[in-house]
């Protein structure tokens, strides 16, 4: 199967699956010396981890890691970092109803007819799962990062019709963490809540929009044609499970607007060149200006819902099926640190191969 690794300059390679006995990964591309602060990365899989509150799945995860190579007294050695991160809370047997069942709008067909094979507990790699090992290599990323003062926040901004209307810079962003739902502004975060909670409670699913903000970003990441800044992180969101949906700065808006309104107009900060605004989110000709890049990820609801759906089996019969198992209502508040995690491989990667031209 190809598609296992992402990156080219910091490099991931992920295996593993839901119900396997473990997730793990092979970092590529980290310098050696990089502190390589253990509990951080612990930290950073708590916030992905399930069970951590009442409106995500009660599978009992603690997804503690373990670094198996390409690390020293706390430091990186310059040779390729190995981790896994085991699954202890699997019930396989939760699965047994649809191993012959194509679940609606879930990559049961799709792995059968590519492959021929499929793992149907709980979906094998198809699994959002596997995203552990994105948030490890992410939490890497973070720790590079700041030697360049590289901040990653990302927020729930949507779920369903409920959205926060203030912009990233009306708020504090660290907020987001204070609450389940993972959204900064209290008071939208308990309509989120309360509205997540009502779709649990009547065995359905809802999606919504997750936020990202890279603050201190340097100017002159992305090449101008066909590795553009924003393709690159485009490509890495639209990598994670559930997400339909890109946009960076004004996004689908600007489709709307004037030349004279949605252009930023350049001037003099002392000594650095600035935008009066930023509705280009950061991003001009594909190369970053060095104002803040801010991105919109839209996740759909979930496919696996507690209701009864028709579908078909793999022996061609039109059958109703009714999926077990613990699930999240919304994948929403867990993603964060996921697109975080995206944002911050690929910041690393532009970084690397800007030094290139330096």
């Amino acid at each position: 199967m190809a598609g296992n690794s992402f990156g080219n300059f910091y490099k991931l390679t992920s295996f593993g699956e839901s119900h396997g006995k473990a997730v793990g990964g092979v970092i590529e591309g980290v310098m050696p010396g990089i502190d390589i602060d253990l509990d951080f990365i612990q930290s950073e899989l708590n916030r992905r981890r399930p069970g951590q509150s009442a409106i995500t799945t009660p599978r009992d995860e603690k997804d503690k890691v373990e670094i198996l190579s390409g690390v020293l007294d706390g430091k990186a050695t310059g040779t390729p970092i190995g981790f896994l991160i085991w699954n202890a809370d699997q019930r396989s047997k939760d699965y047994g109803n649809i191993k012959d069942v194509y679940r609606p709008s879930h990559a049961d067909y799709t792995y059968q007819q590519k492959y021929g094979i499929r793992d149907h507990r709980g979906g094998g790699r198809s699994s959002a799962r596997e995203t552990i090992a994105r948030v490890v290599a992410g939490a890497i990323a973070k720790l590079i990062l700041k030697k360049y003062g590289v901040q990653i926040n990302a927020y729930t901004s949507q779920v369903g019709t409920i959205k926060l209307e203030k912009s990233y810079a009306e708020m504090d962003l660290a907020k987001a963490e204070e609450n389940i739902v993972r959204c900064p502004d209290d008071e939208v975060a308990g309509k989120m809540i309360a509205y997540i909670d009502q779709v649990r409670q009547d065995k359905d699913s809802v999606g919504g929009v997750i936020t990202c903000v890279v603050k201190n970003a340097p100017v002159g990441l992305g090449e101008p044609v066909f590795d553009k800044f924003h393709a690159e992180m485009g490509k890495a969101m639209l990598g994670i499970n559930a997400v339909k949906g890109f946009e960076y700065g004004m996004g689908f808006k600007a489709s709307e607007m004037k030349g004279t309104a949605h252009n930023d107009e350049f001037y003099m900060d002392g000594d650095r060149v600035r935008t009066k605004t930023n509705r280009s989110g950061g991003v001009q000709g594909g190369i970053t200006n060095g104002e803040d890049v801010y991105m919109n990820v839209a996740f759909k609801p979930i496919a696996t819902i507690l209701k009864e759906q028709n579908t078909v089996n793999k022996h061609g019969e039109e059958v109703a099926t009714t999926v077990k198992g613990r699930h999240d209502p919304c994948v929403l508040p867990r993603a964060v640190p996921i697109v975080e995690a995206m944002a911050a491989m690929v910041m690393v990667d532009m970084i690397y191969l800007n030094k290139m031209y330096r």
